[in-house]
C-alpha cells in the first residue's frame, strides 16, 4: 500500500485490539501457523474423493487466508487467548458467569456467532464443530527468539453460514453455508473487547490465574509471550491514544448482519478521518451468495469487476463459463484484504482456494422454506414476479418447485429511480477508487464509483431478513407497504414470521418494532434506528404502489419458494 494510516483496526470486530503495537516490540522476524481445523477438513474433504466443491468448502470455512502471522497482529489477527480471558474476566466481575468455557460461548453466542450442531449442506465428511464457526484459530511460532501465540481471525463463513427455523419460524441449531448470519454483530464485539482490555488494566497476575484456568492447555513459551509483549503492548495502548476512548474504530463498524467493508478498506488505505468516526455509514447488510455466479460485478453497488470484464451485462446460466468463474474469483479474493486484513500482495495466493470455493457455489441451492405453502397463491404471485420485478432481479426456473435462478440483468439502478439510502454507493469516493487501483491488487480489478445499487438475485430471500442494500426493513411485508415501515425495529436472535416473511415481531408501547415477552432470542438483538444516518428505509416505494393487496400477498408467497 502507499501509506499506512496512523490508527489500523478491522472490519470485523476481533481484529480490534493489540495488534498494532506488536510488531516493534515483538517482531523481529516472521512467525506463522495456520489452522488444524482447515487441515482436518482437507484430509476429510480428500478421503471423500477430492471433490472440488467439497475442498473449496472446506477452505471457506477454515482458512485464514494468510492472516495468521506476526504481521497480521499489526492489522486484524489477535492474541485468541488474551482476549478471551479478559472477556471472561469482565463477564465474571459484571455479571457474575464462572471463569470457563462455557461463558466465553456464552458471550460468543450472545454476539450472534454460532457454534451448530449441524451443516446441513455441508460437502464431506461434517466436521467437529466446538467453536464457532469463522474464528479462524492457529499457533503462530518461531525458534529464535522464541515466540508461540495463538492467533486468531474471523473468516468467511462466519458472516456467510445463516440459522436454519423450524415449522413454526424457531430458530434451529443448524445452519446452511450460504445464507447470511443476520445475528453477528461485530461493532458489539468490538466494543465488548475493548472494555475486556481496558477492564483488565493492572491486574496482570489476576489474568494468568483467569487464563490458566480458562485454556490449561496453554504453554509456558506462550505465556511468556502474551507477558512480555502482549500485556505491556496493552498498557500501552490504553495509557496513551486509547485512554479516552469508548470504542476502538474509527469508523462505525455495522450492526447485527450488518458491516460496513467500504469503511474498513478506506481505512487501511488511509482514507478515513479518525476525528469523525460517523461519516463513515456505509453500511450492507449481509447477502445471501446464492445467484453470485450470475453476477457480472460485485457489492451491492458493482464497484467491482476483474480486470477487462464487463461491468453490467445481462447473464445467463450457459454464460457461466470456467473463464468467468475465475474473474469472479479475481474479485472474490481481493475481499480477503478488508476483511481479514491480508496486505493486497499477499491476498493474491488465496487465490487458489478462492476459485476451488466458487465450485461450490456452482452447486450452491436455496434451503426449503420450512413453513406451509399456498401454492395457488404462489403461483399467482409468479405472474407478479415475473411482470414487475423479473427484468431488475432476475428470472427463475418454471413453477414453484426446484425453482432456481436462471437469468440475472445485471443492472444497475440509478438514485434517482430507486431511492434508497444512498451512503453507501457514496461511501466509494474517487480517492477510494484510486487508492485501491494503486495497491498491489489493483492490476486485477477494475473499481469504479458507479452511482446506484444493482438489484440483487433474490434467492434464499424469505431466510435473509431485514431487507435491502442496509438491512433497514424487518419484513417483507413492511417492503411492500412502504408507509408502515418501522422507525426502529430488533434483529438478532430473532424468529421468522411466515405470514409477514421475515423478522416476527410487533409494535410496543414505545413504537418499536419488537419481539415480545413469549420469545427468547438466541443472540442479544440490536435496535436498527433508521433515523441514523446510512441507515434509513427509504426506496422501491412506487415500484409497489399499483399492486393490489392480494398481488402482495401472491407476490410474498412466490418469494418463499426461491
Amino acid at each position: 500500500m502507499n501509506r499506512r494510516p496512523r490508527w489500523i483496526l478491522a472490519l470485523l470486530a476481533l481484529a480490534l485490539t493489540v495488534g498494532c503495537a506488536w510488531p516493534g516490540r515483538l517482531l523481529r522476524g516472521y512467525a506463522e501457523g495456520s489452522p488444524p481445523d482447515l487441515g482436518m477438513a482437507l484430509n476429510g474433504a480428500m478421503e471423500a474423493g477430492s471433490d472440488p466443491a467439497a475442498v473449496g468448502l472446506a477452505h471457506f470455512a477454515f482458512d485464514d487466508w494468510g492472516s495468521l502471522n506476526t504481521d497480521g497482529l499489526d492489522r486484524y489477527t489477535v492474541p485468541w487467548k488474551l482476549v478471551a480471558t479478559a472477556v471472561v474476566v469482565h463477564a465474571r466481575d459484571l455479571r457474575g458467569l464462572p471463569v470457563d468455557t462455557s461463558t466465553l460461548n456464552r458471550i460468543l453466542t450472545e454476539l450472534g456467532f454460532v457454534t451448530p450442531a449441524r451443516v446441513v449442506n455441508w460437502r464431506g465428511p461434517a466436521p467437529t464443530l466446538t467453536r464457532p464457526l469463522g474464528l479462524v484459530h492457529g499457533t503462530m511460532s518461531r525458534g529464535f527468539p522464541r515466540v508461540e501465540l495463538e492467533g486468531a481471525n474471523v473468516g468467511c463463513v462466519a458472516c456467510h453460514s445463516g440459522v436454519l427455523y423450524d415449522g413454526d419460524g424457531r430458530p434451529t441449531r443448524e445452519v446452511w453455508v450460504g445464507l447470511p448470519n443476520t445475528s453477528l454483530n461485530l461493532q458489539a464485539y468490538g466494543v465488548a473487547v475493548f472494555e475486556a482490555l481496558r477492564h483488565i488494566q493492572g491486574r496482570e497476575e489476576e489474568l494468568e490465574g483467569a487464563l490458566r484456568t480458562l485454556f490449561p492447555e496453554v504453554t509456558e513459551a506462550e505465556w511468556s509471550t502474551i507477558e512480555d509483549h502482549g500485556l505491556p503492548a496493552v498498557r500501552e495502548r490504553f495509557a496513551g491514544e486509547w485512554r479516552d476512548r469508548t470504542t476502538p474504530f474509527p469508523f462505525v463498524n455495522g450492526s447485527a448482519g450488518l458491516t460496513n467493508g467500504v469503511g474498513s478498506l478506506k481505512n487501511l488505505v488511509g482514507l478515513v478521518d479518525e476525528d469523525d468516526i460517523e461519516s463513515e455509514v456505509g453500511f450492507t447488510s449481509i447477502p445471501d451468495l446464492g445467484g453470485t455466479l450470475l453476477r457480472s460485478s460485485l457489492l451491492y453497488d458493482g464497484t467491482y469487476v476483474a480486470a477487462g470484464r464487463p461491468r453490467f451485462v445481462p447473464m445467463d446460466v450457459r454464460d457461466v463459463t470456467d473463464d468467468h468463474v475465475d474473474g469472479l474469483a479475481d474479485v472474490v479474493t481481493f475481499f480477503i484484504v478488508p476483511t481479514l486484513g491480508v496486505e493486497p500482495d499477499r491476498a493474491r495466493a488465496g487465490y487458489d482456494g478462492v476459485r476451488l470455493f466458487m465450485e461450490f457455489l456452482r452447486e450452491l441451492r436455496s434451503p426449503p422454506f420450512p413453513g406451509r405453502l399456498d401454492r395457488a397463491r404462489a403461483n399467482r404471485g409468479r405472474g407478479v414476479y415475473d411482470r414487475d420485478c423479473a427484468r431488475c432481479h432476475g428470472s427463475y426456473s418454471p413453477g414453484v418447485d426446484d425453482v432456481e435462478l436462471v437469468r440475472f440483468p445485471n443492472r444497475l439502478v440509478p438514485q434517482d429511480s430507486m431511492g434508497t439510502d444512498p451512503r453507501r454507493w457514496q461511501a466509494v469516493s474517487e480517492d477510494f477508487v484510486q487508492r485501491v487501483a494503486e495497491t498491489a491488487y489493483g492490476p486485477y480489478l477494475d473499481v469504479a464509483r458507479t452511482g446506484g445499487y444493482v438489484a440483487p438475485p433474490l434467492t434464499a430471500v424469505w431466510a435473509t431478513a431485514p431487507y435491502l442494500h442496509n438491512g433497514s426493513v424487518p419484513t417483507l411485508w413492511h417492503l411492500l407497504n412502504p408507509t408502515r415501515r418501522p422507525a426502529r425495529f430488533m434483529v438478532g436472535g430473532h424468529r421468522l414470521d411466515f405470514d409477514l416473511v421475515g423478522i416476527a415481531g410487533s409494535l410496543d408501547g414505545e413504537g418499536r418494532y419488537a419481539y415480545g415477552e413469549g420469545y427468547t432470542p438466541w443472540s442479544v438483538p440490536a435496535l436498527y434506528d433508521t433515523r441514523r444516518p446510512g441507515m434509513s428505509a427509504t426506496g422501491h416505494e412506487r415500484q409497489f404502489a399499483h399492486l393490489s393487496e392480494e398481488e402482495k400477498l401472491a407476490l410474498m408467497e412466490f418469494l418463499k419458494v426461491l
